[in-house]
C-alpha cells in the first residue's frame, strides 16, 4: 500500500504539510480497495462532489471523508439499480405487448383528466376512486417541470426573488442571499505577506491606470454560421504546420528529421500533429490515441499511436504535439519520446516607461491598483434579483476599486427562467411589458447597478466580456465580438465592452481574458498515463493553456452532454460553439500574458505557472447559493539599478500582487 499511500498525499495533501490524517488516510484507501479505482479517479471523483456541495466549502477532513464515501456507494448502487432495470425490460419487451384499455363510452372528461393530474386519486366505472397502489406513482413527480402559466411569488420588483410555482431548481431549494454565511471569507489567497488595497477617503480624482486592447476588436465582428469545410481544414493544418516551425527552430532540427508518421519507414522521425481519438464518440483513453498529420507533412492521415515506452503521458484531443518515434510496421506509429514545445517569451516594457507609471501611481499616494474580477451567472437559478452583482457593485464602491472586470454570461440563456420565460418584469415608469425584451432586462437588472457604481466612482472602468450563453449577445459563436454598449443602457464613460476572448493591459501589465470555461473541458477531456508530469490538476489544466499559446485548445469541443448539467430541466449546456474558420483568434500574442483569467465551474484558485498569474475567480452565483470573485492589488514595480540600465524588463506580477479568493 505504499505507493498508493504516496499518490493520495499527492493529490489530497495540498491543506497537509505533514501528510493526510491517518483517519482520513485509512477512509481512501478503504474507498479505493471496495471499488478497485486508482488514487487518480478517485481524486477526480473527490472534486465533482465538492463541486455538487454548490455554495459550501467542503474542507477534507473525517467528516466529510465519510459523507463523501456514502456518496459514492449510493450513485454506484444507483447506477446498477438502472442497469439491472434495463435489462429487465429488455427482457419484457422480447414478449407480447400488454393490451391497453381504450377509454370506455361511459369515461367522462373529468376521468380522462384524472389520468394527467398528479394526487388526483383516479375515478373508477361506478364513480369510487381506484386503490392507492394505482395512485402511488402520481403521489409524487419524479422531476419539476416550470409551468408557463405558473404566478411568481413577487411580481413587483426584481430586487425580491422571483420563484416558479414548482421552483425552477429541480426540487432543490435555495439558502436565501440575505442568510448566506462566510461572507467575505477568503477562501485562498497568494503573497499574503503582502497588503491589500485600502480604500481613499474619497475616489480618486482621475484614473490611475492606462487601458489599451491588445486584440485586433474588429476582427471578431465575422458572420457567424457560415463556415466552410475547406476553410475550416485549412485553419486546422495551418495551426500544426506553425508548431513544427517553432519546434525545428527550438531544437535546432534539419528538415530531414521531420516525417510522415503514417509511412512506413525504418527512419526514425520527429512528427508533428494534433491528438484525436480513433471514434468520435466516447473519452479519449491510452488505447484510442491517434496523431492527425497536417496535408503538408502527413497528407492528413491519421495513425495510431503506441505510447507503451513513455514514462507519463498528458495528452488531450486538440493538442499539438511533437513526437519522436518510428512506424516501421505501417500500422501504427511507436513513440519514444515527446518534444517540449517552446514557451512564448514574457511581457517586458521599457525602463523609462515603468518609472512614468510608478511616478504618476505615487502621485495619489502609496495604496496599490486595486482589482476585482468576477464571473456569470450572478444570480441563482430560482430567482432574478442579482443580488450577488448588487452586492459585488456596492463593495467596489465601498473601497473605490480601479477597475471591475466581468465576464458573462450576464442574462443567462440557460438560467431556469429565462428558458421558461417565466418572471415579470419590474414596474418601471414607461414600461411597456409588450413591447419589452431581454435587452430591458438587462438594462434594469445590470445596467442600473453598473450605472450607479459609475456615479459613485466616476474614474473606475468597467470592462465586460460577453459569454455565448448572454442572451443579449448577437453573436452565437465562440470567438465573440462585443455587446452592444449603447443599446444595453451601460455607463458611457466607465464601462469598456471587448470581445471573448481578449488581450488588455492594465499600464504595463498584459491580461488575457476569456469567458469560456476551457478548464473543464480539459480536466474532462485530458488522458493521463503513468504518474503525472504536473501532480497539482489546477497547475497542470493551465499549463496546456499556456504551452498550446490558445484561450480553447480542445478540438473537438467537449460534447455537450458531458458538460456540466444545465439550470433548465432536460436542456443541454450551450457548449463552446466553436467557429473553426477564426480559430486563430483565440491564439495568444508574441508573449504569455503577465494575468490570465479563466472562469470556470471548479473551485476558485490562483496558481503561479511558468510565470503566469492564473486566476479562477470562480462564479459569483452559483445554481443554489452565492459563489466567489477574485480582488488583487498590484503594487508598483520598483526598478534596481541593473534595471534601469538594461533595455527592458519584465514584470514579475506574481511577486508584486496579492490575489484573494472570497465568498461574496
Amino acid at each position: 500500500m505504499a505507493e498508493p499511500t504516496e499518490q493520495l498525499n499527492e493529490l489530497f495533501g495540498g491543506s497537509f504539510p505533514d501528510g493526510l490524517p491517518q483517519d482520513v488516510l485509512g477512509e481512501l484507501l478503504s474507498i479505493l480497495q471496495l471499488h478497485a479505482i486508482e488514487p487518480q479517479e478517485l481524486f477526480y471523483k473527490w472534486e465533482s462532489y465538492c463541486m455538487k456541495m454548490a455554495g459550501e466549502e467542503t474542507v477534507l477532513n473525517l467528516d466529510t471523508v465519510r459523507s463523501f464515501k456514502r456518496s459514492l456507494h449510493d450513485a454506484i448502487e444507483r447506477e446498477s439499480r438502472a442497469k439491472t432495470q434495463m435489462r429487465g425490460a429488455e427482457k419484457r419487451n422480447t414478449g407480447p405487448a400488454a393490451p391497453r384499455p381504450a377509454a370506455g363510452a361511459n369515461q367522462g372528461i373529468f376521468d380522462i383528466l384524472d389520468d394527467f393530474a398528479p394526487n388526483t386519486p383516479k375515478r373508477t366505472a361506478s364513480g369510487s376512486t381506484g386503490s392507492s397502489v394505482k395512485r402511488k406513482a402520481f403521489d409524487t413527480p419524479t422531476n419539476s417541470r416550470f409551468n408557463k402559466g405558473a404566478k411568481l411569488d413577487s411580481p413587483g420588483s426584481v430586487n425580491t426573488p422571483l420563484r416558479t410555482a414548482d421552483s425552477a431548481t429541480n426540487g432543490n431549494s435555495s439558502t436565501p442571499f440575505s442568510a448566506r454565511q462566510n461572507s467575505g471569507q477568503v477562501i485562498e489567497t497568494l503573497n499574503p505577506d503582502m497588503s491589500m488595497a485600502s480604500a481613499p477617503l474619497a475616489p480618486y480624482s482621475d484614473s490611475r491606470i492606462r487601458l489599451t486592447a491588445n486584440t485586433d476588436i474588429k476582427k471578431f465582428s465575422y458572420k457567424p454560421m457560415a463556415m466552410k469545410l475547406s476553410e475550416a481544414s485549412e485553419i486546422l493544418d495551418d495551426r500544426i504546420d506553425e508548431f513544427m516551425v517553432v519546434v525545428q527552430k527550438h531544437h535546432k532540427l534539419d528538415d530531414s528529421a521531420f516525417g510522415n508518421a503514417a509511412q512506413q519507414s525504418t527512419r526514425e522521425v520527429v512528427a508533428v500533429g494534433r491528438i484525436a481519438s480513433d471514434s468520435p464518440e466516447g473519452k479519449l483513453n491510452t488505447a484510442s490515441i491517434v496523431l492527425e498529420t497536417s496535408r503538408r507533412t502527413g497528407a492528413g492521415l491519421r495513425v495510431p499511436l503506441k505510447i507503451d515506452k513513455l514514462q507519463h503521458i498528458n495528452f488531450f484531443p486538440g493538442q499539438i504535439v511533437a513526437l519522436r518515434g518510428i512506424n516501421a510496421s505501417g500500422e501504427y506509429f511507436t513513440v519514444f519520446d515527446v518534444l517540449t514545445i517552446p514557451l512564448l517569451p514574457l511581457p517586458v516594457s521599457l525602463p523609462s516607461e515603468v518609472e512614468a507609471t510608478n511616478e504618476k501611481l505615487d502621485s495619489f499616494g502609496d495604496q496599490p491598483l486595486n482589482y476585482m474580477f468576477a464571473a456569470g451567472p450572478y444570480t441563482t437559478d430560482d430567482n432574478l434579483a442579482f443580488e450577488a452583482l448588487n452586492t459585488l457593485c456596492e463593495k467596489a464602491a465601498e473601497e473605490c476599486v480601479d477597475a471591475l472586470i466581468l465576464t458573462g454570461p450576464f442574462i443567462d440563456l440557460e438560467h431556469p427562467l429565462i428558458a421558461a420565460g417565466d418572471f415579470d418584469l419590474p414596474e418601471l415608469k414607461g414600461l411597456d411589458p409588450d413591447t419589452a425584451t431581454l435587452t430591458t432586462l438587462f438594462k434594469h437588472c445590470i445596467s442600473r447597478p453598473l450605472t450607479q457604481l459609475a456615479s459613485k466612482v466616476p474614474n473606475i472602468y468597467i470592462i465586460l466580456i460577453p459569454s455565448v450563453r448572454d442572451a443579449v449577445s448577437k453573436h452565437v459563436s465562440w470567438p465573440q465580438e462585443i455587446l452592444p454598449k449603447k443599446e444595453l443602457g451601460l455607463p458611457p464613460k466607465q464601462a469598456k465592452v471587448v470581445t471573448n476572448p481578449v488581450a488588455i493591459s492594465l499600464n504595463e501589465i498584459m491580461v488575457g481574458l476569456c469567458a469560456s470555461d476551457s478548464l473543464y473541458e480539459l480536466r474532462r477531456e485530458e488522458v493521463v498515463g503513468g504518474r503525472p508530469s504536473e501532480s497539482d490538476l489546477l497547475s497542470r489544466l493551465p499549463r496546456y493553456l499556456i504551452e498550446q499559446r490558445h484561450f480553447s485548445p480542445v478540438f473537438p469541443p467537449t460534447a455537450r452532454e458531458n458538460l456540466p448539467k444545465s439550470g433548465v430541466e432536460e436542456n443541454l449546456q450551450i457548449g463552446s460553439m466553436l467557429d473553426t474558420r477564426y480559430l486563430k483568434l483565440g491564439d495568444w500574442w508574441k508573449a504569455r500574458p503577465d494575468i490570465l483569467i479563466t472562469p470556470s465551474v471548479l473551485p476558485g484558485f490562483v496558481k503561479v505557472v511558468e510565470s503566469v498569474l492564473v486566476i479562477n475567480p470562480g462564479k459569483l452565483s452559483k445554481r443554489r447559493g452565492p459563489g466567489t470573485y477574485a480582488q488583487v492589488a498590484v503594487h508598483p514595480k520598483r526598478l534596481a539599478e541593473e534595471e534601469r540600465e538594461s533595455k527592458f524588463v519584465g514584470h514579475k506580477v506574481y511577486e508584486r500582487a496579492r490575489v484573494d479568493i472570497i465568498r461574496i
